[in-house]
């Protein structure tokens, strides 16, 4: 009788060829140190060989070495390493430069859903002023539920780039959902982006210096900000560092420098020898010694910004107001590989002059001003308010509306929705710049910098210095009030 091959057969003897291969270093697998680092590479080869050999259809080797790439980046479990295809590269590489396509958003995208289960949606980490997505009032922390009537929780970090970069005066149509009830349609415009670095303005006697990212242009365009300011006689220095997300830690420092008169800025602390190092500041400081400081800070200032907030904090030289930040306290470098793609790799972690890591903690204001939050109430009315389109309408058809037109507009919209005057006030003085270039500061309707304004106004400065505290310091208090474990 004539034996038949059974397809199960071939199906062992391939499992079987793949097992021989793997069998040799599987056996090292119980030591995962240095033999670990030799066999685990080339387990990764051969299953790269053996699926391109024998998968079912023919499999494109980059699909293959950027699941790979991504796998292993994703493992480390850190939301600041990743692997980064051939656009994302080509994104990070236009940013830094400073002019590309697209809507001015920095968004982020996690890879699964939330521990609430709210899908992994795009959010906005922040919005690049005097671009489309700025304009249209766009915040940080709003989620992009939508792009183009597509959801955005299926889509990955290059399909999501993709859709919002483009041709300039081309749209995009989103759907943005503000904390846990609001949700609406924004149409943007896409524009060129040219990614900006610093506003400035005097405040009375005081300069006010907006820093919007750290790029390479930074410390050039501050020297020039206070060379400005000292032109005009300031008296007393605003630093605004609100949603600032970072950028250069190069830059950081340098920025440092211009307020430091030597003295340690920051320091990278890591299990790589050559990833420690401790930068300190020259003496070049421009900003006279005794002159009052103040920073602002909220929960979008993040990574270089924390680490200006953190250096002049520790060093007494500047004030805090505002809200906490975000709190990212480590250090990345990009790496390319596999030709145009890379990596975006956590190499180190920073710490503050008095040697704080802020990592996942923050930095905590000396004077908290909070604005005040939506309730449920409030946000079903304001979900109407924004759905009704009334404030943008009545901007559109008034651009030069004065103070009675708009208060009358205020009245008749209390009326209607119940909502707070100033609120409804500073909904439309919004709508207002976002069709205009944005007004380097609005002390009218800004509480937390009216607050700044006021320290320095009344004379409190140096009293309140002398009660601020370091972070460590801070950070030991709170230790302290931990309740033991019994």
């Amino acid at each position: 009788m004539k034996k038949l091959f059974s397809p199960w057969t071939f199906a062992a003897a391939a499992l079987v060829i793949l097992f021989a291969a793997l069998s040799v270093p599987r056996l090292a697998a119980q030591n995962p140190g240095a033999a670990g680092r030799q066999m685990y590479p080339s387990i990764i080869q051969n299953v790269f060989d053996f699926i391109q050999r024998n998968y079912v259809d023919e499999v494109d080797p980059r699909v293959l070495f950027e699941g790979t790439m991504g796998g292993m980046l994703n493992s480390l479990g850190d939301p600041h390493s990743a692997f980064l295809p051939e656009r994302e590269m080509t994104d990070l590489n236009d940013t830094t430069s400073g002019r590309f396509g697209g809507v001015g958003l920095y968004i982020s995208k996690p890879l699964e859903a939330k521990p609430d289960g709210t899908p992994p949606y795009v959010e906005v980490s922040s919005p690049i002023e005097d671009t489309p997505g700025w304009r249209a009032g766009i915040n940080p922390g709003d989620l992009i539920l939508e792009i183009d009537g597509e959801a955005t929780d299926a889509l990955s970090m290059d399909a999501v780039l993709m859709r919002l970069r483009g041709a300039p005066d081309t749209n995009v149509e989103l759907k943005i959902r503000r904390g846990t009830r609001l949700e609406f349609p924004v149409k943007l415009t896409r524009a060129v982006i040219e990614v900006p670095v610093i506003k400035h303005e005097m405040i009375g006697s005081t300069g006010y210096l907006k820093i919007i990212s750290f790029t390479p242009m930074t410390v050039a365009r501050t020297k020039e900000a206070l060379n400005d300011f000292k032109a005009r006689e300031y008296q007393s220095l605003i630093i605004d560092l609100r949603y600032n997300p970072g950028g250069l830690l190069e830059s950081a420092v340098g920025i440092c420098e211009l307020f430091l008169d030597g003295g340690v800025i920051v320091s990278t602390k890591s299990r790589i020898p050559s990833e420690e190092y401790t930068y300190e500041a020259g003496h070049r400081a421009m900003v006279p010694a005794g002159m009052p400081v103040i920073v602002l800070i909220n929960k979008g200032s993040a990574s270089a910004s924390e680490i200006v907030a953190g250096a002049l904090k520790d060093r007494k030289r500047a004030y805090l107001v505002g809200e906490k930040t975000y709190g990212k306290g480590s250090v990345q470098k990009v790496y390319p590989v596999g030709g145009n793609a890379g990596f975006r790799l956590t190499t180190a972690r920073y710490y503050t002059p008095s040697d704080a890591n802020i990592d996942n903690i923050g930095i905590p204001p000396d004077r908290e001003v909070l604005f005040p939050e939506f309730s449920a109430e409030d946000a079903e009315k304001l979900n109407e308010l924004i759905t009704a389109n009334t404030i943008p309408a009545f901007v559109a058809s008034h651009p030069n509306a004065g103070a009675a037109e708009v208060d009358a507009l205020v009245k008749e919209l209390n009326d209607k929705y119940h909502l707070d005057s100033p609120l409804l006030r500073r909904l439309v003085r919004n709508e207002q710049n976002r069709t205009v270039i944005a007004p380097v500061y609005d002390l009218e309707y800004d509480t937390q910098l009216q607050e700044a304004v006021k320290i320095l106004r009344e004379g409190s400065y140096l009293r309140l210095m002398e009660t601020s505290k370091t972070l460590r310091a801070l950070q030991d208090e709170m230790e302290e009030d931990l309740p033991m474990a019994s």
